[in-house]
């Protein structure tokens, strides 16, 4: 059944989106091989705009299409009332998403790479409990709509997740890290060996007082800042009045050292396609530029409501409408060394996680969080970890003075590529 077709005269607008995605997962509990599985899911999604309102439904169910067309019209009788347009056709900058390498990938080379990076944090800590996640998969989506768009592309996500737990006495330390990409090339083992690193560090505890002190947030660490940055400049929230920042375009909100985009269009990166969910083409879109607010991000109908264009940042699944999200946030690199910036610190805190993460009062930008993962700087040096602790603060604040940003940058959870950031005095709690 041609859905566009049936649609048309029944609908001031018709979008057809259908998606495929075959999945398959590893998983190491506990130090052993515990699972692996294939899933598969694929379904139509539909929306319509009729009488001016914007309708939605969805089924997996291929040989249902009329319940499918009813069911659409019928949600549009309660339907938002949104001036929203569907794109016509739009050329879109090639960007690399498939490899065939990751699709063929067998499930016995998974195995072989969750036992090694096991094996390998093993011989650095025989005492750990690891977890290790490897999946990999192929993603199809094609877009159609009255307007004349007709979008499709093919992607090849991989990922690696690890999580380690090590209980000494009253210690209990937990790390994690994880990669993704869509064309084979990075460094596989790469977070076992990050993992290996923090355990190293870790091993000796090392107290801190409370007060005033420099905090530099390594590329994990930074997501504290990040989340609330993402939070302000989500056109959702800009439009329902909740960003602080939903007025202040073309001011300064950040010190100047502070350059943040979001960029859908870099190969291999693990958000990254030619088109949003919506047909629209991703860009490289400049949020903030030297701490001057630029702009927002948006989807369809975010855009109409807020009378901007979209962003192409439209993202969705099988089930849920469009809504605006990152593809992959950058963070602009600074001038100064981390070596430099370490070794200008006499006392101070290094900061790689925290308990909490993106939650409590986000979107105002603050943040109050007990530190999961952090160190003390002493003399220029990485001295040892630090315990019952907590920082406090609000982005818009701290991120006014910003001490130094780091040349070296790193990708964080597959979204976010960071740097450190060092902040010159931020409140220290640390619990006697």
């Amino acid at each position: 059944m041609d859905l566009i077709k049936k649609l048309k005269p029944l609908t001031e607008q018709a979008e057809v989106v259908q998606l495929a995605n075959e999945q398959t997962t590893i998983n190491f509990e506990a130090n052993k091989l515990k699972s692996s599985k294939v899933e598969e899911t694929r379904g139509i999604a539909v929306r319509v705009v009729r009488n001016g309102r914007l309708g939605f439904a969805a089924s997996s169910d291929m040989n249902a299409l009329d319940k499918l067309v009813t069911n659409v019209l019928e949600s549009a009788v309660y339907g938002d009332v949104v001036p929203i347009q569907f794109p016509g056709a739009q050329a879109a900058q090639p960007v690399i998403t498939y490899d065939s390498q990751i699709n063929d990938l067998p499930i016995s080379q998974l195995v072989g790479f969750g036992q090694e990076m096991v094996d390998y944090l093993l011989s650095i800590e025989p005492e750990a409990r690891i977890n290790v996640s490897l999946s990999r998969g192929i993603q199809h989506l094609s877009l159609q709509n009255q307007a004349g768009a007709n979008a499709s592309y093919d992607r090849t996500p991989f990922s690696v997740g690890i999580d380690l737990t090590r209980i000494e006495g009253d210690d209990v330390l937990i790390i994690y890290d994880t990669i993704g990409m869509t064309v084979w090339g990075d460094d596989v083992m790469a977070p076992a060996r990050k993992l290996g690193q923090k355990l190293e560090r870790s091993r000796k505890i090392t107290p801190i007082r409370s007060g005033k002190m420099p905090v530099v947030f390594t590329p994990a660490g930074s997501l504290v800042l990040g989340i609330p940055m993402m939070a302000g400049v989500d056109g959702k929230n800009v439009f329902s009045g909740i960003s602080p920042i939903k007025e202040k375009i073309g001011e300064k909100i950040f010190d100047e050292k502070i350059t943040l985009l979001d960029d859908g269009t870099l190969d291999g990166r693990f958000n990254s396609a030619p088109y949003d969910d919506e047909g629209i083409p991703h860009q490289a879109n400049v949020l903030v530029d030297r701490g001057v607010l630029q702009g927002f991000l948006y989807d369809l109908k975010t855009a109409a409501l807020s009378g901007a264009k979209s962003t192409g940042n439209a993202s969705r699944s099988l089930f849920t409408p469009p809504s605006p999200s990152p593809t992959n946030l950058i963070l602009g690199a600074g001038t100064t060394p981390l070596a430099e910036m370490i070794a200008g610190i006499d006392e101070g805190i290094l900061v790689e996680d925290v308990l909490g993460l993106g939650q409590g009062n986000v979107i105002s930008g603050a943040f109050s969080n007990p530190l999961a993962l952090a160190f003390k700087i002493e003399k220029g040096e990485i001295v040892g970890r630090v315990k019952n602790a907590s920082i406090a603060d609000n982005i818009y604040d701290c991120l006014k003075n910003v001490g130094a940003v780091s040349q070296e940058r790193e990708w964080v959870y597959n979204q976010f590529f960071a740097p450190y950031i060092l902040l010159p005095e931020m409140n220290v709690v640390a619990k006697e």
